[in-house]
């Protein structure tokens, strides 16, 4: 089988559910390919509208909020939305592309490349078979503008939601978000800490701001100096994602505390969470996913407005985290009662329950069944 897979850089879980749909097709024998579809118009195209997207999140959240919630108004509307014609564009060089690279089945884990085949099938191009990932725990505006052979959706629980959103029942998969194999590698505390070099008898928590270091993650450190200070045996190890400039303000205001350590980015994710006792970050699709296929507790901080905020309440209501709404004054409350075991050992259970760690192999068996 040939697979090609269509991304964007808007936030790095929709790459992430690619590589990881990637690495479990290559697993069984199969060719994949990741492709951002606006690299085909121009060479670095891709990455500014992916650096775009990155800036408004990390400099103006609450005006990205602003632009979620005009996706979910256009829902309320008889017409197709601007992205669908803005994406229209993008028909010409993804048809010629397609033609010179022919492929059995793309698979698609953001919304604008399904967009574009969309726009392809709706003027009577032939396209291969095609297959929308969701990465978040809602069907997202413009999902329902789309035209997939099938959808894979994060939840059997989230059926419902896509149902009423026009999504065919028959073209639903609830599989899960693809994650890489690592994350559900069994890796002990002590195998660990060896890896990265750290002592594995001290406590340690982790705070990510996702690939792009967004979250009010200063401000969280800021709130955990005291708790740090009562617990001489912790340890804060801190990522920034792609953020440069968050990591050297960072450096440069706590790199002198011995309790805290700095990040700008790893290739070690799934070590780190294996270390750590807790894991705090924003609601992203894909970072709250590993963390659940891991088994690590999870306290959701600082969403980004609109789907994160989602995320975050599915799942605090399937006891998968513990949501902090403010910080100041209500994460130190969350780490202590995660900090009694029976609490954190019943939302690892919670966690098994509700989140398929295999997701990207069933979908590659999926495929293998389907095209053969």
């Amino acid at each position: 089988m040939d697979a090609l897979i269509l991304s964007c850089s808007t936030g790095g879980g929709h790459n992430a559910a690619g590589r990881a749909a990637m690495e479990a097709l290559e697993a069984r024998g199969h060719h994949a390919r990741l492709l951002d579809p606006y690299e085909l118009v121009s060479p670095g195209l891709g990455k500014k509208v992916g650096d775009t997207y990155v800036g408004m999140v990390q400099r103006a959240p609450r005006m990205f909020g602003c632009v979620y919630s005009l996706g979910e108004l256009y829902r309320k509307l008889p017409i197709h939305s601007p992205v669908y014609w803005v994406n229209e564009n993008m028909g010409g060089v993804l048809e010629t592309y397609l033609r010179e690279n022919p492929c059995d089945v793309i698979l698609m884990p953001h919304v604008f490349p399904a967009e574009i085949l969309t726009n392809l099938k709706a003027k009577g191009v032939p396209v291969p078979k095609t297959v929308f990932i969701a990465t978040d725990y809602t069907c997202i505006p413009f999902t329902e503008e789309t035209n997939c052979d099938y959808y894979v959706i994060p939840s059997p629980r989230l059926r419902e939601n896509f149902l009423f959103r026009g999504i065919p029942e028959e073209k639903l998969l609830p599989f899960g978000i693809p994650v890489k194999g690592d994350f559900s590698r069994e890796i002990s505390r002590e195998e660990a800490a060896e890896t990265l070099g750290l002592d594995k008898k001290r406590h340690y928590l982790l705070l990510a701001g996702g690939s792009i270091g967004a979250g009010n993650i200063r401000d969280t450190m800021e709130h955990l100096r005291d708790y740090l200070k009562n617990r001489p045996d912790t340890t804060l190890i801190t990522i920034c994602g792609r953020h440069q400039q968050l990591y050297l303000k960072l450096l440069k205001e706590f790199g002198g505390d011995p309790q805290m350590v700095l990040l700008s980015s790893t290739d070690k994710m799934p070590e780190y969470m294996a270390l750590c006792d807790v894991i705090m970050t924003k609601p992203g699709g894909l970072t709250s996913t590993e963390a659940a296929v891991a088994g690590i507790p999870l306290i959701h901080i600082s969403p980004i407005p609109g789907c994160e905020q989602k995320n975050a309440a599915f799942f605090e209501a399937w006891g998968m985290s513990l949501r902090v709404g403010d910080s100041k004054r209500e994460l130190i409350s969350a780490l202590e009662t995660l900090e009694q075991r029976p609490n954190a050992e019943n939302m690892v259970s919670c966690q098994r329950r509700e989140i398929n760690p295999n997701s990207a192999r069933d979908l590659a068996i999926f495929l293998e069944n389907w095209i053969a």
